[in-house]
């Protein structure tokens, strides 16, 4: 299914022809003819969706006419390819999301990182004989944005917005977020830092509102491995879904339903690797996503899920904006 616009269903087609001529292969190159690249027909769809009854809110439905648009991006160090290949299609997004509801859409667009302020230690391995003795671990102590919307490339605010006149350009330069980041990615915590309190009623003061429907666009070659806890130690800083201590996928789900009053009120489009195992593409590798994978599927309707190794993230934005168009289109009220 093409991206539709509601007006000219034809429109993304024509932007992402003129604007990425010979960016590698298309989204629907992994032999199926579903984008996926997995063989399996599905499209990356998550594996379950909730049937009509499932929503607590069964009131008639109004068709919203904002969207708050929140992307958190990968910035560890392998992610320097696929933050290019976005560059190169934000402006196609951009270009549909205002064409839209006949260019009536009230839209903000916000950028952050997987990454938190975190302390923690790399276990070594026992040196071997005639050595034999365990080395102490490594201590790791990395930055992050805890969060916090990221402003540069001349914006006055923390988002960008159909107003200020320039998203199309501004968008590329402040998602090109680095690869400087934590190694350890916490994109559901990222995301839940942002909307709490320290944050939302600061750094990220005055983005979110109530009767907008809030988009996430999570971008990652790894899994999440959200903790909110410091000073643990792991075997190494790659991510491991299987650590202990990390909240539940339905913490975070339940988060955002508090967040927004019902689960009609927002959606996520994930883009990561689909498994089973990890994948390779011209970007490079991505670990299976299990934790990402399951964040779409509990999310249920307003949810998609897309691999990062099909080596052009054109389809995904592309599913990202069909769905939250889609949500819009059955966006609660809000009284």
């Amino acid at each position: 299914m093409m991206l539709s616009t509601r007006r000219a269903p034809w429109l993304l087609l024509i932007v992402l022809l003129a604007l990425a001529p010979g960016c590698g292969p298309s989204p629907g190159g992994g032999g199926d003819g579903d984008g996926d690249g997995d063989g399996d027909g599905d499209g990356d769809q998550p594996d379950a969706r909730p049937g009509p009854d499932e929503f607590a809110d069964a009131r008639p439905t109004q068709r919203c006419d904002k969207m708050d648009l929140v992307f958190v991006i990968d910035d560890s160090g392998s992610m320097v390819e696929e933050q290019e290949n976005l560059g190169t299609n934000f402006p196609a997004f951009i270009s549909v999301l205002e064409a839209f509801d006949s260019g009536d859409l009230d839209y903000r667009v916000a950028v952050t990182t997987s990454g938190r302020d975190l302390d923690y230690y790399i276990d070594q391995p026992p040196l071997p004989p005639p050595f034999s003795i365990d080395p102490p671990p490594v201590a790791m102590s990395e930055e992050g944005d805890d969060g916090a919307f990221r402003q540069g490339c001349g914006m006055n605010k923390r988002w960008m917005e159909r107003a200020d006149g320039n998203v199309a350009t501004t968008f590329p330069c402040v998602a090109e977020v680095g690869t400087g980041g934590p190694s350890i990615e916490m994109a559901l915590h990222a995301m839940e830092l942002g909307f709490t309190a320290r944050v939302a009623d600061s750094t990220n003061a005055g983005f979110l509102r109530d009767d907008a429907l809030l988009g996430l666009v999570i971008i990652s070659d790894e899994d999440d491995c959200s903790r909110t806890d410091n000073n643990f130690t792991v075997e190494s800083d790659s991510c491991n879904p299987e650590w202990p201590g990390m909240p539940t996928i339905g913490h975070f789900t339940s988060f955002l339903d508090d967040l927004k009053g019902e689960r009609g009120r927002w959606a996520t489009a994930v883009i990561a690797g689909p498994g089973p195992g990890d994948c390779s593409s011209s970007f490079g590798d991505a670990l299976e996503a299990r934790r990402l994978r399951q964040f779409a599927t509990e999310t249920g309707t307003n949810a998609v899920f897309s691999s990062i190794c099909d080596g052009d993230l054109a389809g995904a934005l592309e599913q990202a904006l069909e769905t939250f168009q889609a949500a819009c289109d059955n966006f609660p009220p809000v009284e």
